[in-house]
């Protein structure tokens, strides 16, 4: 019996040398971020596995998708690496990090000068059982004005309530519900134009992108921005209403576009680009990218929550 075990364990292992590679290091895993500068405080995300000996690293920053790291140093609990980011330019970046009692801590240093300091926690699995029953939904934008609403940055605010529309006549804020929400099914409607780009955020961490512009599919219509393209390709309708009905359990989530389902019950690794903050074991709001493009629309947007 004991040799069949033996036998089990190493089978296993075999079957995932990541895991068991990973074991023991104190950097392996994913973790989300909080990085501050004197400019101010964003949230980011951080991956890290270990292939054939060699550590890999992939990083979600202030608001470009997760892409992966180079020149990564790994040294017992000592971590670094650099990036490209989209920071007022394309900017090489050096990410520093220390590892002790389950936490990170470290440096960012910009090539323009600007420095940062990081924590770190690990990020939670958010591993929960699909949902039994749901609330009826109940809608979350009344059709004649921002009641329920609240724009990010109130100076550059460019949303207002329309003729029942949800319309951003000019690219400025982005608009965020003042209820935060936990698991949720979603339905919404979207009027996107040529050349428009949004999106719609789940818990303000999560964004389903709403595009009509020139990209691949981890960052096309429908995508969770750079983590999950969708499977199932639907003609482009620019300046028409189509409809996306969301559903998030802890980090599953499926998304049905105008009626087919694009993407079915797949894990979101972790926050995208644009995301309020990096705690994704609180819920969050529903929000709309507005800092992009104007001419978006949205209407009839309602939730369900876990419920009878």
């Amino acid at each position: 019996m004991k040799q069949i075990i033996l036998a089990l364990i190493a089978a296993v292992a075999l079957r995932a040398p990541g895991l068991s590679q990973n074991a023991g290091q104190p950097f392996a895993g994913r973790w989300d971020l909080t990085v501050t500068t004197p400019k101010g405080t964003y949230p980011s995300w951080m991956e890290l596995t270990l292939r054939g000996g060699q550590a890999q690293v992939r990083v979600v920053g202030r608001v470009a998708s997760v892409h992966p790291a180079t020149d990564v140093k790994l040294d017992g609990s000592r971590l670094s690496f650099t990036t490209s980011e989209w920071l007022d330019g394309q900017t090489k970046v050096t990410w520093e990090f220390h590892a002790a009692g389950g936490k990170l801590t470290g440096t960012q240093k910009r090539a323009d000068g600007v420095e940062g300091q990081i924590v770190g926690v690990p990020a939670p699995a958010l591993q929960r059982e699909a949902r039994a029953a749901w609330s009826k939904p109940e809608p979350l934008f009344n059709g004649k004005d921002l009641t329920g609403w609240e724009p990010d940055d109130p100076s550059q605010n460019h949303w207002v309530a329309q003729d029942g529309e949800l319309v951003d006549q000019a690219a400025g804020a982005n608009l965020r519900t003042t209820r935060r929400f936990d698991d949720f099914k979603l339905h919404i409607e979207y009027n996107c134009p040529a050349g428009g780009n949004s999106g719609v955020y789940l818990r303000g961490r999560y964004e389903v992108q709403v595009l009509y512009d020139k990209s691949d599919k981890l960052h096309d219509m429908g995508s969770i921005y750079g983590f999950l393209a969708p499977a199932v390709e639907i003609a482009p309708r620019p300046g028409e209403w189509e409809s996306y009905d969301v559903t998030l359990v802890g980090r599953t989530v499926t998304v049905v576009r105008d009626g087919q389902t694009t993407i079915d019950r797949q894990e979101i690794p972790g926050i995208t680009g644009g995301a309020i903050d990096s705690r994704e074991g609180e819920p969050g709001p529903i929000y709309l990218q507005g800092d992009h493009t104007g001419g978006m629309k949205y209407r009839y947007i309602n939730i369900a929550v876990p419920g009878r």
